[in-house]
């Protein structure tokens, strides 16, 4: 092989990134999975946007259940705007308050966080586009948007929508 080609070649193996993946098994019987499930739309979250309309959510509503029941570890969740770029072009700003219960028995109550305390007020919002937060394992959990507000200053939806798409990851 050429000494012209070596170097590049070199190169080109230290450039690419590699993917590593890190598992391990605590013994614990854990799966290491958690389960996410979509809320039905009839308990989304509601509100009313017309153009030039400054408001907010008449009626909190659900998005998804996390269920991490036989999950040992601690959960980094991640809430997700999927269609901010739409959303732009209708919203000057569009604040959502995420809500997080657990469930205890059979109600549902606020979530505790893996410091123990109440996981604080947390907003969605078009500028950041994403929250994070950790979930203790071995509970369900259902993630719902609690308030927010907005300005909408057009409603003349062509090929988008004024409704924002939501995405969650639980690693």
């Amino acid at each position: 092989m050429s000494k012209k080609l070596l170097f590049p070649l070199i190169a080109l193996l230290l450039l690419v990134p590699w993917p590593v993946a890190y598992a391990y098994d605590d013994g614990s019987g854990g799966t290491g999975v958690a389960e996410i499930e979509v809320a039905e739309l009839s308990a989304a979250p509601r509100w009313t946007a017309f153009g030039s309309a400054i408001g907010g959510v008449e009626e909190s509503g659900e998005l998804f259940y996390v269920n991490a029941s036989r999950e040992p570890g601690d959960l980094p969740v991640t809430l997700y705007f999927t269609n901010t770029d739409e959303l732009m072009h209708y919203y000057r700003y569009l604040n959502l308050q995420v809500g997080v219960y657990a469930q205890i028995a059979d109600r549902w109550e606020p979530a505790v966080g893996v410091n123990g305390e109440l996981i604080p007020d947390t907003y969605l919002t078009m500028r950041n586009g994403m929250v994070s937060f950790t979930l203790p394992g071995y509970t369900k959990y259902k993630i719902t948007i609690e308030s927010g507000c907005f300005y909408c200053y057009r409603t003349d939806v062509a090929d988008g929508s004024v409704s924002p798409k939501f995405y969650l990851t639980v690693e």
